[in-house]
């Protein structure tokens, strides 16, 4: 779906809500409670109240990587994003045009052959694009140094940045409570941005009230920030016991919020055909939409996306169009914060 709203300029978060004034801590963003058609307003620090005992939040450890790398493409400087790590080895890449805010311009990655010169002498080579996406990701190798990727991205890279952001951040902003490193140095490219305002804290304030966590692992890939793409096949892993959790909560009549669209992608795709969770982890290219629906996910904790973001029709398939259009309606109205250091949108039953 696409939304009849423009979302002004000022309503984009700059910075982390920690930096905004003293005293606050990541909970202290505002979160907007939809239940269909009704809205409510919310703080982030009042969600404990709004659960109970019994009820399970799905939650990705997915740690995010410092996955921006700056080189030369020939003359030209570029910034290069690292996505996804295929099978073979290769990385699925995206070139963009450094402009001192952040790296909003894309630039079409080939032909293949071109050689990107990053850092320590690493050498990027692009193969072939991704398929599906036109020139904007592209297959690619890297060489040279004896470093692999996540070697290069510990030494020489930042978090992905947009132009709404201040200023780049360091990558503990841009990581959330529940983030696990992998053995493998593999993660996301984004940040899985929903949890962000968890605090340990809160955790446990969920727990003692009987709120169960079920974790999942779902690598993101990079955005498509400007054609607003669905998402393309992503690594995931729904572990035993976290399968268990789930179908212990709906046995038990509990309430299963996935936090984050990821975690709605990761539950859904390991649904048999019989309805139930099992263990699963391979790749998922699952799209959720209004005509697919949701099997397991009733409710869904998420940040407010842009009109035209296909997270939208993920969201549209949780609580349907007029709660979401309803809700969009009052997160302008009552001045809500959009993007990964935003504000919050709570979908329940």
């Amino acid at each position: 779906m696409t939304l009849a709203v423009r979302v002004p300029e000022e309503l984009s978060a700059r910075v982390p809500v920690e930096q905004r004034g003293p005293g606050l801590e990541r909970d202290a963003v505002r979160m907007l409670v939809s239940r269909g058609a009704e809205v409510a307003h919310h703080t982030f620090r009042e969600l404990p109240l709004l659960l109970r005992a019994g009820d399970l939040l799905v939650v990705n450890t997915s740690a995010t990587l410092a996955a921006a790398v700056d080189g030369w493409a020939g003359h030209a400087r570029v910034v290069v994003h690292f996505s996804t790590r295929g099978d073979d080895g290769r990385w699925a890449v995206e070139l963009r045009e450094p402009d001192g805010r952040g790296t909003t311009r894309p630039r079409a990655g080939g032909p293949a052959g071109r050689a990107v010169c990053l850092p320590g002498g690493v050498r990027l080579a692009l193969e072939e694009p991704l398929s599906g996406r036109g020139e904007r990701l592209w297959w690619a190798r890297v060489s040279g140094a004896g470093v692999g990727v996540p070697g290069l991205l510990r030494e020489y890279g930042r978090p992905i940045r947009y132009s709404y952001t201040e200023r780049d951040q360091p990558l503990s902003a841009y990581q959330t409570v529940f983030a696990l490193p992998s053995a493998d140095g593999t993660g996301s490219a984004e940040m899985p941005s929903a949890a962000r305002p968890f605090t340990a804290r809160l955790v446990a304030e969920m727990v003692s009230r009987g709120v169960l966590f079920a974790p999942v692992t779902l690598h993101t890939g990079v955005a498509s920030v400007e054609a607003h793409e669905p998402p393309y096949p992503e690594r995931f892993a729904v572990p035993e016991a976290s399968a268990r959790l789930i179908e212990a909560a709906r046995a038990g009549g509990g309430r299963v919020v996935a936090v984050g669209t990821t975690a709605v992608r990761a539950v859904e795709s390991a649904v048999g055909a019989d309805g139930a969770v099992r263990a699963r982890a391979g790749w998922t290219d699952l799209v959720v939409t209004p005509e697919r629906g949701v099997r397991v996910v009733d409710g869904l904790l998420t940040g407010l996306h842009e009109p035209e973001a296909s997270h939208l029709l993920m969201l549209e398939a949780v609580a349907g169009r007029v709660a979401v259009e309803r809700g969009y309606e009052a997160a302008l109205q009552g001045r809500y914060l959009w993007h990964e250091f935003g504000d919050v949108h709570l979908v329940l039953p």
